[in-house]
C-alpha cells in the first residue's frame, strides 16, 4: 500500500526561487520595516526608557514601548494552545531575557535596527531562577498534559515490583533544551486597510493564528486574513503566535501602512519557544528471563509561570511494553525563562532517549540481547487503555531492522571491538509515536475547463503537502496528478488543525478524499439510475456546465470511534553503529538503519525524506544538540547557529530508511497515519546505546560529549 514516490509539485518553484515566502511577499506594496529591541536582563523591571534619540533617527516612523503601545487583549491560557492571544509590550516587568521592550519601525531594515540600538533602557535587576536542577524542589505535579492526556497514570504497585524484582534499573537521565531553528526565520508582513488586517505569516496553524491575532488586537476573526503560502520549515516553532506577527500588525494599523518584520537568528532563540530541559527517572523491574514486571517514568520539566507547556515525555512508556505494575508522572518547575513550546517529536524524542537507554541498561544487566528483550515484552493490547494497539508492527520493525543491519554481528561485550584507536559499537532502540487527528476541511472543485482545484488552510511547511493533496485527489477522481492544483494555507479556505504533530498530511488527505467521493456521488445522482460512469471530467462537463465542487471533513479524534476503540500509534526501530576515538573521545556515526510502520504511505519519496531528517535529528539529540542557560542572567549562552551544534553533512553517513508495506484500517478509511516525527523516536537512544556498546561508558546526561567519555576511555595503542 505504499504510494509512488513522485517529485514534489512545488519543487521547481523552490529551486528556481519563485516560491515567495512571507518576508519576500510584496502584495501590499512597499512596506516599512520593524525591528525588536529585547530586554538585556532575565528578570526585573524597566525603571526608565528614553526613545527620543531613536524617534529622531533617519527614516523612523514609529517607536512603540509599554508606555504607548495600543490596547491589546489579555493573554488567555487556553487548552487549545495555538490560538492563545499574545499581547506585547504590555508592562514594565521583564519575565525573560530578550523579551521585547521596544519596537522601532523605519523606512528600511537598517534604519530600524540602528534606531532600536538608540533606545535607552534602565532596569532594576532581580535575582531569577534559571537552573532546573537547582530548583527541582519546586516541582509541581501535573494532572493534565498540554495535549489533554492525564499527567499521571498508575497501575498495580511499582514500588513493590521494584523491591521484589530480581533485576532492576533505577536511573536518572537529563535531556537538555532544544530549539527548532527552521531554515526560514520567523517573519510577518502585515497590511491594515479598510478596517481589515492581512498578514503574510510564516505559520504552521493558519486558523488558530488568525484567532490569536484577532483576540490580541481586539478584532473579530473575519477582520483578519492569514496567508502562509510557503513556509520554510517549522518543527513546532511556528505553531504559535509570536512577537513578530503581533508587533507588525500593531504598527501596520497605527501607521496605516504595511510593516514587515523578520526575527534575526539570535532573536529566534529568544523570542520563540524551546523544548524544555527535563530530568527523567526511569525504573524497570524484570524477571531473570527478561519479562518486565514493572516500569516507571517520572519527568520534571522546565516551564514558565502562567504559560506552561507540559510535554508528554513519560507517555512513551504507556503503550510501548507490557508490564503489570506501572507508574508515569509529569511535574513542572517554573523558571524565569521564556515559555517552552513544542519542538519536533515533543515528548517522544526526550522520553524515548531516556526510556530506551534504560531498556538497554536492563538488557545489559540481564545479559539478554536488546532486540530479544523488546520482543519478549511486545503486546497487542494497550497495557493502560485495555484496547487493541492497531497497526502494532513493532516486532516486524525490530526483526526487519536487525536483519538488514546485521545485528547478529554486534559485539557482545562492551568495549571489546577495536579498529586501531577506534572502539566500535552497535546500538538499537524501539520507537513509538502517538497518531493524532484534528478537525480539517477541504474543498475540491472541478472547473468547467476540467481543471481540478483542492483548497484547505493546511500549510505545507516543506514536507510535501502540496504534492500529497494533489495525489489524493487524482487517485480518488481517477485522473492524472498533473490535472490537479492545490491551493493551501489561506484563511479564506476551509480551516484545519494545521501542520504539526505529524497530522497535517493525514488530516488533509482524509478530507480531500471525502470531498472527491461527494463529487462522485453528485455526478451519480445527476446521471440517474443505470448510468455508466465515464471520464469524470467529461461527466462534470455534461451534467454541471458551471463546474462542480464538494467539501470533505476530517473529524477530531475526540469524536472518532476509532480513537475510542483502538490505541493509535506508529512504530519504528533504529539501529546504529558508531566509532569512538580513544584519543579524543570523538564519536562518529558509521551507519544507521531505521524501519518504520506508519500505515499506508501516500508518497514514498517525501515520507522517506521526512523519516531521514528525523533520524538525523535523533543523532543530534544524542551527540550534538543542547542549549545552555547562563545561570546568572538567564540568557542563552550558545544562542546562535555558530555555537548551537547540530549535525552537518560530515556527521551523517548513508542512512537506510525502510518503510514497511502497511495499511491501518482502524486509523481511518484510507489507512494512513502521521509519519514526519516518527524518525526521531528512539533514534537518539540507538546512538546512545551504541556508544555504550563501544566503550562500556554509560552517559545519562545528554548529549554525549567528549568530556563525558574521555576519563573512562582506554589508552591509545602505540605502533610496534
Amino acid at each position: 500500500m505504499i504510494g509512488p514516490g513522485i517529485n514534489r509539485i512545488d519543487g521547481p518553484l523552490k529551486v528556481t526561487g519563485r516560491a515567495v515566502y512571507s518576508y519576500e511577499r510584496q502584495d501590499p506594496g512597499q512596506p516599512f520595516y520593524g525591528f525588536i529591541r529585547g530586554a538585556a536582563i532575565g528578570k526585573g523591571k524597566i525603571t526608565h526608557i528614553d526613545t527620543a534619540e531613536a524617534e529622531m533617527a533617519l527614516g523612523v516612523r514609529l517607536v512603540l514601548t509599554h508606555r504607548n503601545v495600543p490596547k491589546q487583549g489579555a493573554f488567555v491560557n487556553k487548552p487549545t494552545i495555538f490560538d492563545r492571544p499574545h499581547p506585547q509590550l504590555t508592562s514594565d516587568r521583564i519575565a525573560y531575557f530578550g523579551e521585547p521592550v521596544a519596537f522601532v519601525v523605519a523606512d528600511t531594515f537598517e534604519q530600524a535596527r540602528a534606531a532600536a540600538a538608540l533606545v535607552k533602557v534602565t532596569y532594576t535587576h532581580e535575582d531569577g531562577a534559571f537552573d532546573l536542577a537547582t530548583h527541582a524542589d519546586r516541582a509541581e505535579p501535573q494532572a493534565t498534559l498540554s495535549i489533554g492526556l492525564p499527567g499521571e497514570t498508575r497501575f498495580g504497585d511499582l514500588e513493590a515490583a521494584m523491591s521484589a524484582g530480581p533485576v532492576t534499573v533505577d536511573q536518572t537521565y537529563t535531556t537538555p533544551y532544544h530549539f527548532s531553528q527552521p531554515m526560514e526565520p520567523h517573519a510577518c508582513l502585515a497590511d491594515w486597510r479598510d478596517n481589515h488586517l492581512t498578514v503574510y505569516l510564516a505559520t504552521q496553524t493558519v486558523a488558530q493564528n488568525r484567532i490569536a491575532l484577532a483576540e490580541t488586537l481586539g478584532l473579530t476573526a473575519d477582520q483578519v486574513t492569514v496567508d502562509a503560502a510557503f513556509v520554510g520549515g517549522g518543527f513546532g516553532s511556528k505553531l504559535y503566535l509570536h512577537a513578530e506577527a503581533v508587533l507588525a500588525a500593531l504598527a501596520a494599523r497605527a501607521l496605516a501602512h504595511p510593516v514587515k518584520v523578520a526575527l534575526t537568528r539570535r532573536q529566534v532563540f529568544t523570542l520563540t519557544g524551546h523544548r524544555p530541559e527535563m530530568i527523567h527517572r526511569v525504573r524497570l523491574a524484570a524477571t531473570p528471563d527478561g519479562q518486565l514486571t514493572g516500569l516507571g517514568h517520572d519527568v520534571n520539566l522546565q516551564a514558565a509561570e502562567g504559560e506552561p507547556w507540559i510535554e508528554q515525555a513519560a507517555t512513551v512508556a504507556r503503550s510501548l511494553y507490557a508490564a503489570p505494575n506501572r507508574l508515569t508522572r509529569h511535574s513542572i518547575t517554573n523558571l524565569d525563562l521564556k515559555a517552552a513550546e513544542a519542538v519536533r517529536g515533543p515528548g517522544e524524542l526526550p522520553g524515548l532517549l531516556a526510556f530506551e537507554t534504560a531498556m538497554d541498561e536492563l538488557a545489559h544487566a540481564l545479559d539478554i540481547d536488546p532486540v530479544e528483550l523488546r520482543l519478549k515484552n511486545d503486546t497487542a493490547t494497550d497495557p493502560e487503555l485495555g484496547v487493541p494497539l492497531n497497526g502494532r508492527r513493532l516486532a516486524d520493525c525490530l526483526r526487519e531492522g536487525a536483519k538488514r543491519f546485521g545485528w547478529d554481528q554486534r559485539p557482545k561485550t562492551p568495549g571489546s571491538r577495536r579498529e586501531g584507536n577506534h572502539l566500535v559499537g552497535y546500538g538499537m532502540a524501539a520507537g513509538i509515536r502517538m497518531h493524532f487527528q484534528g478537525p480539517t476541511g477541504a474543498i475540491v472543485r472541478i472547473e468547467p475547463d476540467g481543471r481540478v482545484i483542492v483548497r484547505s488552510d493546511t500549510p505545507d511547511i516543506g514536507t510535501g503537502t502540496y504534492t500529497i493533496a494533489c495525489q489524493i485527489a487524482a487517485e480518488a477522481l481517477g485522473i492524472g496528478v498533473n490535472l490537479v492544483t492545490a491551493q493551501l494555507a489561506h484563511s479564506d479556505f476551509p480551516p484545519s488543525a494545521g501542520a504539526g504533530g505529524s497530522w497535517g498530511a493525514s488530516n488533509l488527505s482524509i478530507a480531500v478524499d471525502r470531498a472527491c467521493q461527494e463529487i462522485r456521488n453528485k455526478i451519480a445522482e445527476a446521471a440517474g439510475p443505470g448510468a455508466v460512469p465515464n471520464d469524470i471530467l467529461a461527466d462534470v462537463g455534461r451534467w454541471f456546465p458551471e463546474g462542480l465542487e464538494a467539501t470533505g471533513q476530517t473529524i477530531g479524534q475526540a469524536d472518532d470511534p476509532n480513537f475510542k476503540n483502538y490505541s493509535q500509534n506508529t512504530y519504528g526501530a533504529a539501529f546504529a553503529e558508531v566509532l569512538v576515538d580513544v584519543a579524543t573521545g570523538e564519536v562518529r556515526l558509521r551507519r544507521m538503519t531505521g524501519v518504520f510502520a506508519a500505515g499506508r504511505i501516500i508518497n514514498a519519496k517525501t515520507a522517506r525524506s521526512q523519516l531521514m531528517g528525523g533520524m538525523i535529528w535523533g543523532v543530534g539529540s544524542a551527540l550534538h544538540e543542547a542549549a545552555h542557560v547562563d545561570r546568572r542572567h538567564g540568557n542563552w549562552v550558545n544562542g546562535d547557529l555558530a555555537e548551537y551544534l547540530m549535525p552537518v553533512h560530515a556527521d551523517i553517513p548513508a542512512i537506510e530508511t525502510v518503510l514497511l508495506d502497511d495499511y491501518d484500517e482502524h486509523a481511518n478509511h484510507l489507512g494512513i497515519k502521521g509519519v514526519g516525527e516518527l524518525g526521531v523516536c528512539g533514534t537518539g537512544a540507538a546512538v546512545s546505546n551504541a556508544v555504550f556498546n563501544a566503550t562500556g561508558i554509560r552517559v545519562r546526561d545528554f548529549p554525549i560529549t567528549l568530556a563525558k567519555l574521555l576519563p573512562g576511555l582506554p589508552p591509545m595503542r602505540t605502533a610496534a
